[in-house]
């Protein structure tokens, strides 16, 4: 039986890393989580018009039940709520999420991890399981994506190079320089382009139209981008910010701008009783380390337990 937002909700909480208790009342965060919860895992599980719809966008042919969400008992005690899932909804990047569960996963647990996921998803031929953990890591499992957090009133500026600042941005005047930016990090870092890639056009306007888009200008010149919206997913169930971008054009970079932007984005926000929350791959150690020197914390992270093709 699907257990309900307000249980999977407690599952969530529990499993999150005890720096994050202290910021959040426990009450606030629980109603936020089953909000989530049900508007998410529950729908996908329930509802079998929107599965028909995600099978015939992403895997054409196959049945609407196999992108149901599902609750399976997976061995040792643990529960797990899986998913069909796919990277930026790439039709040719199928991974399974078994995110929600009674508890953090461990080594012992894998095997029937990736034996669940392969009986209901083997079909689409996933090329991971993703769980996440409060912890650095679980012994068999890869890196993905980390979470970096911090509460905004904690995020001060302090010893800000003279020129750089944010400005507020109604438009995105400068994405084809933000394209080359990017560019230019993937010739010097060509695993960089697995890692993180640049925010479309209309979602960087969206965070302009919502007054969350900031120019970062060094001596008055543009020097990249610093965006954020309100979106409780990727969230953990906290009332955030979430980083949409962060981004310094390439004569800008080495110059130790980068673990100021966290803070000046931050007390550029207009709510500071907000979290800024953002993911950053395990591999990008230059956003790892610029983010972690800004004052933001390591909350946990995503993994990937690969999973054999037949």
């Amino acid at each position: 039986m699907i257990p309900r937002p307000e249980e999977l909700a407690r599952y969530t909480l529990e499993r999150q890393h005890p720096l994050t208790r202290a910021w959040v009342d426990d009450a606030q965060r629980l109603a936020i989580l089953t909000e989530e919860h049900a508007a998410l895992d529950i729908l996908l599980a329930e509802d079998l018009e929107i599965a028909a719809q995600r099978a015939q966008r992403l895997t054409p042919g196959r049945p609407a039940e196999s992108m149901l969400n599902r609750w399976v008992a997976v061995g040792n005690d643990l529960r797990v709520m899986f998913g069909m899932r796919f990277e930026n909804l790439d039709p040719a990047r199928p991974f399974v999420d078994a995110t929600p569960m009674t508890r953090s996963p461990e080594p012992r647990d894998l095997p029937g991890l990736a034996a669940a996921a392969q009986e209901y998803y083997g079909i689409h031929r996933p090329r991971y399981v993703r769980l996440w953990s409060a912890e650095a890591g679980v012994e068999g499992t890869l890196p993905d994506r980390r979470f970096l957090a911090a509460p905004i009133s904690e995020l001060r500026p302090y010893d800000v190079p003279p020129g750089l600042e944010l400005r507020p941005a109604k438009t995105v005047d400068h994405y084809e320089e933000a394209l080359r930016a990017y560019a230019d990090v993937d010739a010097d870092h060509p695993h960089h382009r697995e890692e993180a890639t640049l925010q479309d056009l209309d979602d960087l306007q969206e965070s302009a139209d919502d007054g969350l888009l900031f120019e970062v200008t060094v001596n008055g010149e543009w020097a990249g981008y610093a965006a954020a919206i309100i979106k409780p997913d990727d969230a953990l169930g906290l009332p955030a910010y979430v980083v949409r971008e962060l981004v310094l054009s390439k004569p800008h970079r080495g110059h130790g701008y980068g673990r100021h932007l966290s803070p000046l984005l931050a007390q550029a926000l207009p709510d500071p009783t907000r979290i800024l929350i953002g993911t950053i791959h395990a591999a990008n150690q230059g956003a790892r380390t610029a983010a972690l020197a800004s004052g933001r914390h390591d909350v946990g992270g995503w993994l990937q337990l690969p999973l054999r093709q037949a």
